[in-house]
């Protein structure tokens, strides 16, 4: 499972400029908010490319990073923020 910077901002309760100024502090993203060690931190962010076709622009190209789930613990560790508690799965309660 992979989160948008907004929805691991959620998670954390903070916006998403909030968590991104927090991430490019400890020097996590690059000036366009992308990893800034993407081969070093592939285990926990990604960059998810993405294209669609605009009528008059042409082909329209964007790039935004993905935090993977092993990356959830490991940015609260690296900004020192509260993890929040996994519920208890209870699909199988019989």
């Amino acid at each position: 499972m992979e989160r948008s910077l907004e929805k691991a901002a959620r998670y954390f309760g903070l916006t998403r400029p909030k968590l991104i100024a927090l991430m490019c502090e400890k020097g996590l993203l690059n000036d366009r908010n992308l990893p800034a060690f993407p081969v070093r931190d592939r285990e926990y962010l990604r960059i998810k490319n993405g294209n669609w076709y605009h009528e008059t622009a042409g082909m329209q190209y964007s790039q935004s990073t993905k935090v993977r789930q092993a990356g959830m613990p490991w940015l609260a560790e690296q900004l020192g923020l509260e993890l929040q508690a996994i519920p208890a799965d209870t699909r199988d309660a019989a």
